[in-house]
């Protein structure tokens, strides 16, 4: 045996041999000529130091070395295909949009300023609630998901990007918009705009006023927290509202919209879930660095 190692060449040449069954049947499938692979060949079994190929008319029948060897090359080529294969799959998921899941007041509130810190990129967004949000994550169907509940659906890692705290939303022209923060006291038998009754935070809001024995007067509900504040900013009431949306609704009002701290802390998180058994997008951490951006520093 020589101690030239083969060349990928000649492994090429030796499994379109055995594969065509002739040198000829090989040449025309490497596009190359016969004498070529015989040459190839010859230098192959020079190498190895054994015959690969028994010689007599026009085909060549292989030696017992030659069908142990075959079977290595063909886990070998086997091998290279699943690797081609991963890379073409992965190619395509590049090409892909970015799938990315929210709770509609992010959607609305958060989601454009941090698309408008990342690259241009092709982005699809899907608001979604609570529980279906997360059924959906656990379904790995989206890159990223965007929540304010800390508890990760099956499949997924969450993470808390903000903690902050809900605020008051009232018309400008209010007397109470006069008070830099609001206590529950201040919303007695006020007009009091509310979010849906299965509403997680409208929950919350009215087992607080009803533990302080605070009366409120409900007359306007709905589902989301940009409606709300856009019902108060047309002077039909007070709410308590994500302080991001709240941001969001005093740039579109102006003047016809105050923003006041609440003396009690009712929690805000926004929480980023991500899949775990989902191909991980590229654009999944710079998404994520520039929601950190868009959240950073966070107000007192």
């Amino acid at each position: 045996m020589s101690d030239a190692p083969i060349s990928h060449r000649q492994v090429e040449v030796f499994r379109a041999v055995m594969q065509a069954g002739s040198l000829t049947a090989a040449a025309q499938a490497l596009h190359s000529s016969q004498p070529t692979l015989s040459r190839e060949l010859a230098l192959m079994e020079q190498r190895l130091g054994y015959a690969l190929f028994e010689r007599g008319g026009a085909r060549l029948r292989p030696t017992a070395a030659a069908l142990a060897l075959f079977e290595a090359v063909q886990r070998h080529y086997s091998g290279l295909a699943e690797v081609q294969a991963q890379a073409r799959a992965l190619a395509q998921a590049e090409q892909q949009p970015f799938e990315l899941l929210a709770q509609p007041a992010l959607a609305h509130a958060l989601v454009p300023a941090a698309l408008a810190r990342g690259p241009a990129a092709a982005v699809s967004i899907t608001p979604a609630e609570s529980p279906l949000l997360e059924a959906w994550m656990a379904e790995q169907r989206y890159d990223l998901a965007l929540t304010e509940r800390a508890e990760a659906p099956s499949g997924c890692q969450a993470e808390v990007l903000a903690d902050r705290a809900e605020v008051a939303v009232l018309p400008a022209t209010h007397p109470l918009a006069a008070k830099p923060v609001l206590e529950l006291a201040d919303f007695a038998d006020q007009t009091f705009i509310s979010l849906a009754p299965n509403d997680p935070y409208r929950l919350q809001i009215d087992a607080l006023f009803a533990a302080a024995g605070i009366r409120r007067e409900l007359r306007l509900q709905t589902h989301s927290a940009a409606t709300v504040c856009a019902l108060v900013a047309a002077g039909l009431g007070l709410a308590i509202v994500n302080p991001l949306t709240a941001q969001a609704a005093q740039a579109c009002a102006g003047a016809q919209l105050v923003v006041r701290a609440l003396a009690v802390r009712i929690p805000f998180r926004v929480v980023l879930l991500t899949p775990l058994h989902r191909p991980r997008h590229r654009l999944a951490a710079v998404l994520r660095q520039a929601l950190l951006g868009v959240l950073e520093p966070a107000p007192n």
